[in-house]
């Protein structure tokens, strides 16, 4: 890596020393909630479980409202057996409740906080809307 000023947008060099020394009034400032490594490798698992697009699909639809197994294979063209396993995935990382109406199984989202999650990466994605995604990266 170059030690040269490296120029972003806003006209400001910026230039990185190697190795780098932490200067004791930047190190006070470092976030207190820091994600620490074990924290950071939950997240990525978790993350890596949303990275399928049948699940999204899946969430999509239960963001809306509570729905069977049946009627959810349905809407989305698959087979019952594929969407129980990705709900089995989804209720693994507690995202979706699951309740039992006679021979039908219904899913939801576990809570509010799972709405807003999705919620939140749909409006950050749809940023990106006019862009192709290779292209932001």
């Amino acid at each position: 890596m170059s030690n040269q000023p490296t120029s972003i947008d806003d006209g400001e060099d910026l230039c990185c020393e190697a190795p780098h020394p932490i200067h004791s009034d930047d190190a006070n400032s470092i976030p207190t909630e820091m994600l620490t490594v074990e924290k950071a490798q939950r997240l990525s698992e978790f993350l890596g479980f949303l990275a399928d697009p049948n699940r999204l699909r899946i969430l999509s639809i239960l963001a809306t409202q509570e729905m069977c197994v049946g009627d959810l294979a349905a809407l989305l063209e698959m087979n019952e057996s594929a969407v129980s396993h990705q709900l089995r995935t989804l209720r693994a990382i507690r995202l979706v409740n699951f309740r039992k109406q006679g021979r039908h199984v219904f899913y939801s989202l576990q809570d509010r906080q799972i709405f807003n999650f999705y919620q939140a990466a749909i409006l950050f994605q749809s940023g990106f809307a006019n862009d192709r995604l290779d292209e932001t990266i």
